[in-house]
């Protein structure tokens, strides 16, 4: 059997020739790639969230989003295990009479601030309840953020009395104004007030 052998002098140059290139590729790979920790978190908080405890297909969630940023982040979507599907929505006057309906653009939460989700403003809306909501559950919400992360928090539900504001579905939006779901789940925003009582 035939071994071959380099001198070390050219076997110690080979080595160094490897990690000098090595160390070339990764600054090249650093500079053009974001970390996957800073693409996939996004920085917002919620406080005091609660949802409105219901046995209808649809309800609101509420609570302060606060962004400690120097950025806007806009949250583009949410999601919860506890519905078929959510949407961001916004109150406005239609007519002389104020509906609930989606917010176009998601709901922006200022640099340094925060975004309140309140009754008869911006606010949550899980539709397609499989089930009641009743007061005392935990309801699990993640919102997706335009910096492509995620936060996820827990709501509690809490009983409030309501009205009859109606829910005004958009042109894109899966239901239409005669489903059963925007008059039985409808609401009126501004009287929305969580109940000191929970039985």
């Amino acid at each position: 059997m035939i071994t071959l052998k380099r001198p070390a002098a050219a076997v110690g140059a080979t080595l160094l020739a490897v990690a000098a290139l090595s160390a070339c590729s990764s600054d090249d790979t650093a500079s053009d790639t974001t970390s996957p920790t800073d693409s996939a978190t996004c920085a917002l908080t919620v406080t005091d969230p609660w949802v409105k405890a219901t046995d209808e297909e649809m309800t609101g969630a509420f609570g302060m989003i606060e962004n400690p940023t120097d950025a806007d982040i806009t949250v583009v979507s949410a999601s919860s295990p506890s519905a078929g599907m959510m949407e961001i929505h916004e109150v406005v006057d239609q007519d002389g009479s104020m509906v609930m309906q989606q917010k176009e653009g998601g709901l922006v939460v200022p640099a340094s601030g925060s975004a309140t989700l309140k009754p008869g403003s911006d606010h949550l809306m899980l539709m397609q309840l499989p089930a009641p909501i009743e007061a005392g559950d935990e309801v699990e919400i993640t919102a997706v953020c335009d910096t492509g992360g995620a936060v996820t928090w827990t709501s509690v539900a809490k009983p409030f009395e309501g009205g009859a504001e109606p829910y005004v579905p958009g042109e894109d939006d899966a239901m239409s104004s005669e489903s059963p779901m925007a008059s039985e789940g409808a609401m009126d925003m501004e009287s929305m007030q969580p109940s000191e009582s929970t039985n």
